[in-house]
């Protein structure tokens, strides 16, 4: 294509978003104004079908910089998924189809939520990961149903962010070579120039984690053209370091920090049109000539999709496409669950869990950061991936998860990832955009309270079951014994658009009797009843057996209490009011006993027995004693 026609494309996504910003008095001009030279050369190698977002075997596009809506919407609406003019002008407003930051699921064409700087990222390299785990399931060596390409365009702030380092190291480290990395390396963040606060050389960090490096001038087509050839090219992943201006085109802010997240304001935007040989009297215009360009991307996709299914019923596919149908269907009901006859940790009966999952469903795979002997997540005999099924994240807990993220969006694959609870502080922010996005992803933590013992406060989770259980949209199990362990999976695996934590004991855990009423698929159930009973006593994990053990001592005393296991307290809170008043008798005195802060217990209880502190090293049965979880000490309290 022609540079002059490539230039009037650039300056049409230069003004669209800048008008865009300009309408909603807020947003991030800047970014979209010095990537639209990229965006256009980009669109060329880019394959993808507007008409069917999802077709597997689609490029897939990130924007790790999520706040560069304006390029992103303007993009998806020049290339013909579904959105109009009229979306742009609602920029930012409520209940738009174009808000702050892409959400995936809300706007078409947008592959993953992005805005947390640096997530998108490890969302590309969890994209790549899942294209090659798909392509040495399906691939012949004749023929390729897996063969497309990631694209990611990051900047200054991105690759400031930690997960990035752990994501790059580890793609780096599985030579992703379909991985291309486009850094918009324009030397500005929100408080000025990045000399402020970074000074590393970026070619020499990626050449380190074993990426292929390319440099270019970011407003040179075919400059970038080039670059992004020879990234196609390449037998590594490739970084682009695209060396650009923040607000490209925008008169006297060009090149500002001042245009990183403000309005340009009408006068600079109209001065910039002109200058670009464009009417400054119209907003939100688009030459037509430059929008049948944008849009031979409908066609030609559409024709990408079709050669690509004639290309399944090739005879040399034939079988891979069996496996591909298998992937893409799993089947649950040939799930053989295992059953168990003696006390355990819920680590272990989750481990045997695991493998029974695996077994029957091909997609199911993962890894843990460096813990799997501990987190007892192994897959046996599943192989080390790409083309096994147990991947060996190393210790990258945020990074794990994020990739985990875009490996469960990815289409047919159900990812599951596992450290100790209490490190799943380091990948909170991936575990919320999980659930604001509604992303399956299976979150495996074990070590799940002070019953860690030795080990220290360091590595007691106190505070997490009440964090998580308040994040909406996200299920956290604490299962019992191995029995409610199989409910909760058997619950969390048709649970599409939610993620779900397995909460586990190091420690072993006794069988449970019978429910008297309700089931663990249902959050919480009757496990013991009294007729007589003044008190119901509520737990979850290892204080489901203890709360039995009170109730036998409250017996003896002449006291009665019913018992309520809650594997799942998000679930519980979704019951109506006839079922929980049936197992949570209103009548009753209502005690939470919880080995964490239970803070949320308040919903259904009068009393909490919880943590009030940290915990201490020493052994699991001396620490429950010292904070007030043994039988006798809990009896006292409730006399």
């Amino acid at each position: 294509m022609a540079n002059k026609m490539r230039q009037k494309m650039a300056d049409s996504i230069r003004f669209l978003a800048a008008d865009m910003v300009q309408a909603a008095n807020s947003g991030h001009p800047g970014a979209p104004m010095g990537l639209a030279d990229i965006a256009v050369v980009l669109s060329e190698h880019l394959n993808h079908n507007p008409k069917n977002p999802s077709w597997l075997n689609r490029d897939r596009l990130v924007f790790s910089g999520g706040h560069g809506t304006g390029l992103i919407y303007s993009l998806y609406y020049l290339w013909g998924y579904g959105l109009e003019l009229e979306d742009l002008k609602n920029f930012r407003q409520l209940d738009s189809k174009t808000p702050g930051h892409p959400e995936f699921g809300h706007t078409a064409g947008v592959e993953i939520t992005t805005g947390p700087l640096g997530q998108g990222i490890a969302n590309a390299v969890g994209f790549s990961m899942a294209s090659k785990f798909m392509a040495a399931q399906v691939n012949s060596d004749t023929a390729d149903l897996i063969d497309h390409n990631v694209y990611c365009l990051c900047g200054d702030g991105d690759l400031e962010e930690g997960i990035s380092y752990e994501a790059c190291s580890l793609a780096g480290h599985n030579k992703l070579d379909n991985l291309v990395l486009i850094y918009d390396s324009n030397r500005i963040t929100i408080e000025g120039s990045t000399q402020l606060s970074i000074s590393e050389d970026i070619r020499k960090r990626f050449e380190s984690q074993n990426w292929d490096v390319l440099e270019c001038d970011g407003h040179n087509f075919d400059a970038i053209d080039a670059a992004l050839t020879q990234a196609k090219a390449n037998t590594k992943p490739t970084i682009i370091i695209a060396n650009t201006i923040i607000a490209k085109g925008a008169g006297k802010l060009e090149g500002s920090h001042h245009a990183h997240g403000a309005p340009l304001g009408e006068e600079v935007i109209a001065q910039a049109k002109k200058d670009a040989g464009f009417d400054p009297e119209k907003k939100f215009f688009v030459p037509e000539d430059v929008m049948v360009r944008f849009r031979c991307a409908i066609e030609e996709g559409d024709l990408l999709e079709r050669e690509w299914i004639h290309r399944q019923k090739t005879l040399p596919l034939m079988e891979q496409n069996e496996v591909l149908n298998a992937l893409e269907n799993p089947d649950f009901s040939r799930i053989e669950y295992p059953t168990f006859e003696k006390a355990d940790a819920t680590r272990n009966t989750n481990g045997k869990i695991l493998n029974a999952i695996a077994k029957a469903v091909p997609s199911f795979l993962g890894g843990s950061a460096d813990l799997s002997p501990s987190n007892k997540t192994f897959l046996n005999d599943m192989g080390v991936y790409p083309k096994g099924r147990n991947i060996y994240f190393g210790i990258r807990e945020h990074a794990m998860a994020s990739i985990a993220n875009a490996m469960a969006l990815y289409g047919p694959l159900k990812p599951f990832t596992s450290t100790f609870f209490v490190f799943s502080d380091y990948l909170k922010p991936a575990a919320r955009i999980a659930a604001l996005t509604g992303i399956q992803q299976f979150f495996v933590w074990t070590h799940d309270s002070i019953g860690v013992g030795e080990d220290g406060p360091t590595h007691q989770p106190i505070e997490h079951l009440s964090q998580f259980r308040a994040l909406p949209n996200f299920y956290v199990w604490r299962p019992a014994d191995g029995a409610e362990n199989v409910e909760a999976w058997k619950t969390a695996l048709v649970m599409r658009k939610s993620p779900s934590a397995f909460v586990c004991s190091r420690q072993g855990l006794p069988l449970l009797p019978e429910a008297v009423y309700g089931e663990a698929s249902r959050g919480g159930y009757l496990l013991a009843q009294d007729e007589q009973a003044t008190m119901t006593l509520m737990a979850s994990g290892s204080e489901v057996a203890l709360a039995l053990e009170v109730k036998e001592k409250l017996n003896s005393l002449g006291l009665f209490a019913n018992v309520v296991s809650v594997p799942c307290f998000d679930l519980l809170v979704e019951q109506d009011s006839e079922y929980i008043q049936r197992i949570i008798k209103p009548e009753t005195k209502k005690v939470a006993i919880e080995a964490a802060r239970g803070l949320e217990w308040y919903r259904f209880a009068d009393e909490v027995i919880g943590m009030e502190s940290f915990g201490a090293s020493a052994p699991a049965g001396k620490l429950f004693e010292k904070f007030g979880f043994g039988v006798d000490a809990i009896v006292e309290k409730l006399q």
